[in-house]
């Protein structure tokens, strides 16, 4: 009987190889069309992560993740950073198409990337670029949208000029109402916010150095 079961060919070796392997390329991947829960669960099933295990190297509550996964919360850009993080991609990755553009130096409304959630719209330019040092991003809050409840803080350096509406900005302990035509720059490493307290929809055109998307 031990013999019997432990009596495999080598072509039944060899299908059952071909079978894992095949399993394993077909794991599903994110496509430009799904839902951001359906691209958190489809990255975490690739690289063979429970929910538990993501929660645990993400730093994120594993009902949290659930709630993602299940579009049931919307995440602040900065628990999104935490959580593709530990999924070894940037939020421009995980946003952008899996396969990289014709390189060109002009992008249409189209080719920007969106990279924000909920109420917080951030527009990526130049996502497909491998190695790009620079950010930019046209960004739009919506009344009562703001960049979370936690301070920002990371390395680098940020600088914005708002084109429509107003938005409030905390750097550090200054906190300064912005209109359309006033500006902002600071060094990133200060925890800084932003937030539209106002009733009319805010747009920035924003540059930082390095990406942190």
């Amino acid at each position: 009987m031990l013999n019997s079961r432990c009596n495999v060919t080598d072509d039944e070796m060899t299908h059952h190889t071909n079978v894992h392997d095949n399993a394993h390329a077909a794991q599903p991947r994110p496509s430009p069309e799904a839902s951001l829960g359906q691209r958190v669960k489809a990255l975490r099933v690739r690289h063979e992560l429970s929910q538990r295990e993501l929660a645990k190297r993400s730093g994120l509550a594993h009902a949290t993740i659930s709630q993602i996964e299940n579009n049931r919360v919307s995440p602040s850009v900065a628990s999104l950073r935490m959580l593709v993080g530990a999924l070894g991609v940037s939020l421009a990755e995980f946003f952008g198409p899996d396969t990289e553009a014709e390189r060109s130096a002009f992008f249409g409304a189209s080719d920007l990337v969106e990279v924000g959630t909920g109420s917080l719209s951030l527009r990526l330019v130049g996502a497909q670029i491998p190695g790009r040092t620079l950010q930019v991003l046209h960004e739009t809050y919506a009344p009562g949208a703001d960049t979370g409840v936690e301070m920002l803080e990371h390395d680098g350096e940020e600088a914005g000029v708002v084109v429509a509406g107003r938005v409030t900005v905390t750097v550090g302990d200054e906190t300064r109402v912005l209109e359309r035509g006033d500006a902002y720059q600071f060094a990133s490493s200060i925890p800084h916010r932003f937030r539209n307290e106002g009733d009319e929809v805010c747009e920035i055109v924003s540059a930082s150095t390095p990406p942190t998307f």
